[in-house]
């Protein structure tokens, strides 16, 4: 073997070029990072976010106007639902934490604050007004849906950990023990999700706010309440928020996974037994693979290792990957039956930004460079036929013909899913260089 002197000892020649070729390697994965990072830095500042704190924030009435045309035009002041109106002051209040514009951001998330406490929240039976008029005086919807609650939690937390206001936690706490006095489920696990406004259960076959009947457990519900929890938690640091938490990773990690499938479904009896009747056999891939990394980030704010979940992770990712990717154009697929390729081929704007975040986060996990690979060709989709660099914000959904189409604002529809992304992956890759 050839050996090369370094004074008192000899090295290797075969060590001294694979230290040579780590070197190249850490220098490539800098790059790499840092050509992402700059094209998702240049989404968020100048298509998003500018496009939520130029158009949104309603200074007459409070909180955010959330009715915008496929062009971003105005279509009138429009309602004020939970959902959006939580997740548009989480957007602010998560860009000003990251140090984004960060007194114009915390003042803009400020602005929705103060609309949810003192217009949405119900002074009398506690909790938050489903939906609203634009001034917030007149209740459209006044029952109560932990999908909406969840949003609200979320909202509050993340507000109090970008501006430190006590009074913003304090009152996610006392939002926080109302969802566990009224509809946590000491029987089966989980919550119970539907409410009349005095917080007495809904008539199990009405339609909620959801859609579906009031009487069934959702995973999608369970997942943004661990969502929400994730970040309560590390915001209060309550035992009974890290119990919460640690039992909605079980239910979504165990609970809504079809184990002869490989993927979740999104509907439940009170006691877990999947519903599986009618069109409920179906798989959202958007909603499996955002259920991947949000499980990460709930295992790492509770204090649990990930690993136990590894092969669930990939598990859910491959299905999605096998069934619902277009690997020609990039991009994932909205939905399909159990085991066929998707049949709903349209490729909504959510799903693309929690596929990105996602793909990032388990490449980071497993080094797989399949994943790193569909993170690449997604922000490739992205960035040619979901972002519309001229009005700003991204188009709701791209057809199976190709066509971009959809409301840029809408009670459904606001700043969090790809603001969200591009903050959380501009997070991830600069870590690589840490």
């Amino acid at each position: 073997m050839s050996r090369l002197s370094t004074g008192a000892r000899w090295l290797p020649v075969s060590v001294i070029m694979s230290a040579a070729t780590l070197a190249q390697a850490v220098s490539s994965q800098a790059e790499t990072a840092q050509k992402y990072s700059s094209r998702l830095e240049t989404i968020l500042r100048e298509n998003v976010a500018s496009f939520w704190y130029e158009k949104s924030l309603d200074r007459e009435h409070g909180g955010y106007i959330i009715n915008l045309g496929p062009e971003g035009q105005a279509r009138g002041a429009g309602t004020k639902m939970i959902v959006t109106q939580a997740r548009t002051v989480w957007l602010f209040a998560r860009m000003a934490r990251g140090g984004y514009r960060r007194q114009e951001y915390l003042d803009a998330a400020e602005l929705g604050y103060r609309f949810l406490r003192d217009k949405m929240w119900d002074a009398t039976n506690g909790g938050f007004y489903w939906e609203v008029d634009a001034t917030g005086e007149r209740q459209i919807r006044s029952d109560k849906h932990l999908y909406g609650q969840s949003f609200a939690l979320y909202g509050l937390s993340e507000y109090y950990l970008a501006s430190g206001k006590q009074e913003a936690l304090d009152l996610a706490t006392r939002l926080f023990d109302l969802i566990e006095e009224k509809a946590h489920d000491g029987a089966y696990g989980g919550y119970l999700e539907s409410f009349q406004a005095d917080w007495t259960p809904a008539p199990a076959a009405q339609r909620s706010p959801m859609g579906e009947p009031s009487g069934l457990k959702l995973m999608n519900t369970h997942l943004h309440l661990m969502e929400a929890l994730t970040t309560f938690y590390r915001a209060s640091k309550l035992p009974t928020a890290r119990r919460r938490l640690r039992e909605l990773i079980d239910i979504q990690s165990n609970a809504v996974v079809r184990k002869t499938v490989g993927a979740c479904t999104d509907k439940y009896e009170r006691d877990w037994t999947p519903r599986l009747d009618g069109n409920y056999a179906r798989v959202s891939y958007g909603h499996d693979i955002e259920n991947v990394w949000l499980l990460m980030d709930a295992c790492e704010a509770a204090g649990v290792s990930e690993y136990p979940f590894a092969d669930l992770y990939r598990t859910l990712f491959a299905y999605s990957l096998k069934y619902g990717y277009d690997r020609q154009a990039g991009g994932f697929f909205y939905t399909g039956a159990f085991n066929q390729p998707a049949d709903d081929r349209s490729k909504h704007w959510w799903v693309q930004a929690e596929a990105l975040v996602s793909s990032l986060r388990m490449y980071r996990f497993t080094k797989d460079p399949q994943y790193l690979e569909v993170f690449a060709q997604t922000l490739e989709f992205v960035e040619k036929d979901l972002v519309d660099w001229e009005h700003g914000e991204w188009h709701s959904l791209v057809t199976p013909a190709g066509t971009s189409q959809g409301d840029k604002a809408n009670p459904w529809k606001a700043g969090y899913h790809n603001g969200r992304a591009m903050i959380e992956c501009i997070a991830m890759l600069e870590a690589w260089n840490e």
